[in-house]
């Protein structure tokens, strides 16, 4: 007996869409991840700044009147920075800073009172700097500095540039 031809091994009829659907997922987990990675080792460690809160009102000690409430003045409210922070984020013109950075390293500039071997800000310029040739640039035209210092985050509002002028005594 004899046959026309060798019978076909039958065909897969599933398809491939549940291997290519699982495939997705798996390369979406992936990216995701990295994602993740990367926003998390990218981040800057600054310190975060947070505003005195309000206590709250507090009970008068055993033995102690109660002061009259009415005559009492409401505290301001308070959005800026604490005066007393070194962070030169919030340094004004006037105001001095000295340099706690290393020699030939990058400055690390903390706000202090103005005595010898520091440097007074004679102007701030606010808003978005590309780095030291756009400072030196912008305080170019303030007579009388001798150094500039610029801030350049990756949130260009935070951007600032400093035009200082040295205090030698």
């Amino acid at each position: 007996m004899s046959y026309a031809g060798d019978p076909e091994p039958p065909t897969d009829r599933r398809g491939r869409g549940p291997l290519i659907a699982v495939l997705a997922v798996v390369a979406l987990l992936v990216l995701a991840g990295g994602a993740t990675l990367y926003v998390l080792l990218g981040r800057d460690d600054a310190a975060p700044v947070a505003a005195p809160t309000d206590p709250g009102p507090t009970e008068p000690a055993p033995g102690e009147s109660d002061p009259d409430v009415a005559d009492a003045p409401a505290p301001a409210p308070s959005v800026a920075a604490p005066e007393s922070s070194a962070d030169p984020r919030f340094v004004k013109v006037g105001q001095c800073v000295r340099n706690e950075g290393t020699a030939g390293g990058k400055p690390k500039l903390l706000i202090s009172g103005c005595a010898p071997n520091t440097y007074e800000v004679l102007r701030r310029i606010d808003g978005t700097t590309s780095g030291e040739k756009d400072a030196e640039a912008k305080c170019a035209k303030v007579q009388g500095y001798t150094n500039w210092y610029f801030f350049d985050s990756e949130l260009d509002t935070l951007d600032f540039v400093l035009c200082l002028k040295e205090r030698k005594s």
